[in-house]
């Protein structure tokens, strides 16, 4: 992946691959579970704290120009250190990836394969993530930019198409549950926008490092767009979904839409193109992993990484013994990891810069 270098807008597509998945799934659901009529004005507000955070980012990798966060660990703590971090950053991906893997297969088997082993599904898009990382990480980043277009697409339609089914009053009381609802306990949401995490990674495969800054803000304006029109659908066509666990609400949301007689029955296509969506995440997920363990033990090949990590995909994904307990893990777990994993960074880059002045100073 260190020779593969991508443009402004692969770089924005990758990004956003990361949030995708997991708003389709169920981050759109949680977000009114926990916010109830304040989720548009918590989304608005966690995009901001987001937008800031990604600022800082910017600000501070300008001070180690064409280095990724394992690259600052190594010039922080040493080799040992730089190992620790990056197998803490394999385990965020490969396990946060392995889990939402699990939720999606479980609504697939809900949807449309009812009588099919769950192992059996998994199995399959662990195959499909294998064969894409063999074919490269470019064909990944290109098809992740093809599809993206199709996405925010399909969410807008999903916004468009049920117009007459709103009600809109469904967005008061304003403030929800409350300030505190909103604005302290709310703050857990920073967690939806995991695809911050990955900016750690991009400066030394962008065609143009100069652009990371562009790229991260409008990365972040995009997610929180994103994130709005998929819990704006859901928040004012169905109330029940504040107390509800259904799996893949947007999908429910989609068997709404008509255009006229002819356009009818939309959900197949939009569950293909999430589909399609969702592996790419997974692809990104994976190669993201080889790449950082690659650097770890400075490995010429990384060929053979590929199966050992498929099969550990594969593994944690049929883990949980019901879609309970990776429910469970992805609305109450996934985001406070998130949180650290992006905390963790932050600090990494603020240590290694007031080393780096000292050093000046001295």
């Amino acid at each position: 992946m260190s020779k593969s270098k991508i443009g402004t807008i692969e770089a924005i597509a990758l990004i956003l691959s990361v949030l995708a998945p997991f708003t389709v799934i169920s981050l759109s659901r949680t977000f009114i579970n926990e916010t109830k009529a304040s989720s548009l004005i918590n989304i608005a507000y966690i995009t901001i704290i987001c937008l800031l955070l990604t600022l800082l980012i910017c600000k501070l990798f300008k001070n180690f120009p064409g280095s990724d966060i394992i690259d600052i660990s190594n010039y922080l703590g040493g080799n040992v250190f730089k190992n620790i971090v990056g197998f803490l950053f394999i385990a965020y991906f490969i396990t946060t990836s392995s889990m939402l893997l699990r939720n999606f297969c479980e609504g697939l088997k809900v949807i449309y394969y009812p009588f099919t082993n769950i192992i059996y599904i998994i199995l399959l898009f662990v195959i499909a993530v294998s064969i894409a990382n063999n074919l490269g990480f470019n064909s990944t980043i290109k098809t992740t930019a093809l599809i993206f277009p199709f996405i925010m697409v399909s969410i807008l339609l999903l916004f468009i198409g049920n117009l007459n089914n709103f009600s809109f009053q469904k967005i008061f009381p304003i403030w929800g549950d409350g300030f505190k609802s909103t604005f302290i306990l709310g703050l857990t949401n920073i967690g939806s926008f995991a695809g911050i995490s990955y900016l750690y990674f991009l400066p030394p495969i962008l065609k143009d490092p100069s652009k990371f800054k562009m790229i991260s803000i409008v990365s972040i304006i995009l997610s929180g767009l994103f994130i709005f029109i998929c819990v704006a659908t859901l928040l004012f066509m169905f109330s029940i979904y504040i107390s509800t666990d259904e799996i893949m609400p947007l999908f429910s949301v989609s068997r709404y839409i008509e255009f006229g007689n002819f356009f009818q029955r939309f959900e197949s296509l939009f569950l293909l193109i999430w589909t399609i969506s969702f592996c790419c995440y997974l692809s990104i997920s994976f190669k993201f992993s080889t790449y950082i363990f690659k650097k770890i033990f400075n490995l010429k090949d990384s060929s053979q990484l590929i199966y050992i990590f498929a099969l550990l995909m594969f593994v944690i994904a049929i883990l949980p013994k019901n879609y309970s307990i990776s429910s469970f893990f992805e609305t109450y777990i996934y985001r406070y990891i998130s949180i650290a994993i992006i905390a963790l960074g932050i600090i990494l880059l603020i240590l290694s810069s007031l080393k780096q002045k000292k050093k000046v100073g001295d």
